[in-house]
Parts: structure tokens; C-alpha cells; sequence
């Protein structure tokens, strides 16, 4: 059990009365829910801490499960949590013991502060004002990493036994691209782990529908899909997983995490994506491009 969300839940799932989609909508990083244990290890204030977060994220999407489909999604904050990263993708440097020789220390993630038990929030900003505990660290993981992803897991085999074929849209959002200056930027990016955890026609079928709303649309740059999006990704299995990351510019303000006055249109166009998925018979479109193929 993990002591910190002991008296309420970590995430849940959100289930329609009948479930009339094949898909699955994972919500991950959009938590804000901060245990004071938590912030009181924390450098940052509340406003910083919060840098991490996906935020609003989970509302963006709250209109899948009214529209027949499953919807898991995050209480707990990513700066406490990162479910997107293998389940001990950790930095030596955090924890007063040493780790496990098994434990994936050398990841480009763990690298850049962003473990499973991430070292820093947005801009680099540190997160803990000491080292943490290998104790500290397995309560999260055993107390919620892994009751997550069974969780997920769960809802994708209903689903595949339920409809022959399971979707999972893994939801996001990301900073401005445009930063720099770039015309260019994305507005919105689609991950599919370079065409191996999703089927084209559904990748292209949900950049058609963001293009036709005006947006940028890319694919897998700069994010091609976590840890979640290629490991349960298996077209062969029909199972797809696609990665959508939206720009956090569209909706919010990034600096006051504040919604901005778009954040309706943005929401709206999220309930056109949701009503063309439902509309799909996605095994006969899946049949018809494998023939055409």
C-alpha cells in the first residue's frame, strides 16, 4: 500500500454504462493531486511543482467514457510518479542506498532528471531538498506503478476480448514549440513509435481530423511515444497505441497554468476526435487496408 494516497485513490477508472468503442483513453501526467509528504520533501513551491503536470489534460478528454469509452486516468502528480517510464528507471544519485544491478540507471531519461522518480520539474528546476529512501521509492512503485499498469492492462484485454481489437490513445500535452521562433511548430504531435505501435490508417485518420481543425500536425518529432505507447503498442496482437501530445499554448497558460479562453475550442475539437472513433467498425477498416495492402 502506499501511505501517501492511503484515504483516497491514486487514479481510476471512469467506465461508460456500455462500452461501445474498441479504445481505451489513458490520462497519466494530468494529476495534481499532492500528498503534503510529498511537498514538504520539495525544494519547490506550489506553483513549480506543478510544471510537470499534463495539466487539464483529463478534462480535455473527459468526454470519451459519454461516448462509450474507457478512460484511466492519474490522481497523483508526475513529479511524484512517472507511470510513462519503466517501472525502475532510476537515478543512483537520488536514493541514500545503492540500487539493484538490474535497475535501469543509464537510461537517456534518467540521464535528463526524468526517471520513473523524476530529479526535476520544467527548466530543470530539483525537485527534493535530500535524498530519498529505496523505501520511498518501492511504495510508489509497488503501491501504485504497478496497481496502474495492471489496471491498463486490464482494460485493454476487456476490450480486445470484448471487440477482437484494442486502441489505446495515450493523452498528452507538451510545451510550446514555437519558442524558439520556429513558424513551423506543431501544434499537435502523434506518436506511434515510428509506425510500430499503431496502424497507419489510424494515425492518418487522426491527423486528418486535427489538420482539418487548423492545426500543425506532426508525427514523432519531437515524440515518438513513452514507455506506455511501445509496450503495449502491439498491432500484431491488435492492440494500437497512439501517443497524442497537445500543445499546452492551445488551452492554457503556461506560466499561471491558468485555462485560457480557448480551452472550450480545444475541448470541442477533442469530442469531434472522440465521435470519428466511435463511427469507426475498426475491424473491417483495419481488414480493408490490410487487403489493400
Amino acid at each position: 500500500m502506499n501511505s501517501d494516497f492511503a484515504d483516497r485513490p491514486a487514479f481510476e477508472t471512469i467506465r461508460p454504462r456500455l462500452q461501445r468503442m474498441p479504445f481505451v483513453f489513458n490520462s497519466a501526467h494530468s494529476g495534481r493531486d499532492y500528498p503534503q509528504r510529498f511537498l514538504d520533501m520539495t525544494r519547490l513551491d506550489n506553483l513549480s511543482i506543478r510544471q510537470s503536470e499534463d495539466a487539464y489534460v483529463d478534462e480535455l478528454f473527459e468526454r470519451a467514457p459519454h461516448m462509450g469509452a474507457l478512460m484511466l486516468r492519474a490522481h497523483f502528480p508526475r513529479a511524484y510518479l512517472d507511470v510513462n517510464r519503466e517501472p525502475y528507471e532510476l537515478d543512483p544519485k537520488m536514493f541514500h542506498e545503492p540500487l539493484a544491478p538490474n535497475y535501469n540507471t543509464a537510461s537517456p531519461r534518467v540521464a535528463a532528471g526524468l526517471g520513473t522518480i523524476a530529479k526535476i520539474v520544467a527548466e530543470r528546476k530539483p525537485i527534493y531538498r535530500e535524498k530519498l529512501s529505496h523505501d520511498d521509492a518501492m511504495m510508489r512503485i509497488e503501491g501504485i506503478y504497478k496497481p496502474y499498469h495492471n489496471t491498463l492492462q486490464t482494460l485493454l484485454t476487456q476490450t480486445l476480448n470484448r471487440f477482437g481489437v484494442g486502441v489505446l490513445i495515450d493523452c498528452h500535452s507538451m510545451p510550446n514549440l514555437d519558442k524558439s521562433g520556429n513558424a513551423n511548430a506543431p501544434d499537435i504531435v502523434l506518436g506511434d513509435r515510428h509506425g510500430s505501435a499503431c496502424h497507419p490508417i489510424l494515425v492518418e485518420l487522426t491527423d486528418t481530423l486535427f489538420t482539418t481543425a487548423g492545426l500543425k500536425v506532426a508525427r514523432n518529432r519531437p515524440y515518438a511515444g513513452g514507455f506506455v505507447t511501445k509496450a503495449y503498442g502491439q498491432p500484431h496482437n491488435n492492440i494500437h497505441a497512439l501517443q497524442i501530445e497537445i500543445g499546452r499554448h492551445l488551452y492554457m497558460n503556461e506560466v499561471t497554468l491558468e485555462k485560457s479562453e480557448n480551452f472550450a475550442a480545444i475541448q470541442t475539437i477533442l469530442q469531434k476526435l472522440i465521435a470519428l472513433y466511435a463511427r469507426l467498425d475498426l475491424n473491417e477498416l483495419l481488414d480493408q487496408k490490410l487487403a489493400a495492402e
